[in-house]
């Protein structure tokens, strides 16, 4: 209980910080605003960051809590391909409403660059687990192609979404992220779909 009770709190955190970056902007975001609007305290902000540019490294945890929000209204007898497809266009729905492009930019800049951790490639997020069982069902219910690893189908689908994350910001957010995943993320996948349904390219 104690676990889940630090991860509530860490998440609030997170998720207020994040809300005030998109509405007023990161430079004029204070601690104590975020503090304020997490329902925290001072003593719980320091136990989690070292500051307010520590939260640009938590992009990918507020990714993850989508992510679970969006397990628990799924369809569990929906094709595997067609969960993945939704997944994406969540995630990129919640990017055009309420995070920030010159933030997502920084994040993706730094994970360039950085020679510590990189959030993004943490194959231990809930991310990456969920890609993996939702693939691995796929295939056992033959929805997914089984000549191709789990893993090597997952990193295929996270790099496309990365792909298409980074066109985005250096299009500087001039149209929809969602849209365009939901047109694009079809035809980079469909390749490990198998039935009739399955995407043909034609000459």
């Amino acid at each position: 209980m104690a676990k889940k009770n630090a991860r509530n709190t860490k998440g609030r955190i997170i998720q207020a910080a994040w809300q005030l970056f998109y509405q007023q902007g990161y430079d004029d975001t204070t601690v104590e605003e975020i503090i304020e609007a997490s329902g925290t305290s001072r003593g719980s902000f320091y136990h989690y960051f070292e500051g307010k540019d520590a939260l640009l490294s938590s992009l990918s945890y507020l990714f993850d809590q989508k992510y679970e929000e969006l397990m628990e209204t799924m369809d569990p007898d929906m094709d595997r391909f067609d969960q993945l497809m939704y997944l994406n266009r969540e995630l990129f729905a919640m990017i055009d409403d309420s995070v920030s492009l010159e933030l997502l930019a920084r994040l993706y800049s730094t994970q360039l660059t950085t020679r510590g951790e990189k959030h993004l490639l943490d194959h231990d997020r809930f991310y990456y687990k969920l890609l993996r069982q939702i693939v691995l069902q796929g295939q056992e219910r033959g929805e997914l192609r089984r000549d191709v690893t789990v893993n090597e189908m997952v990193q295929v689908y996270a790099l496309c979404e990365r792909a298409l994350i980074y066109d985005w910001c250096l299009s500087r957010g001039s149209y929809s992220l969602r849209k365009y995943g939901q047109s694009m993320m079809p035809m980079f996948f469909s390749g490990f779909r198998t039935g009739p349904e399955k995407f043909v390219q034609t000459v």
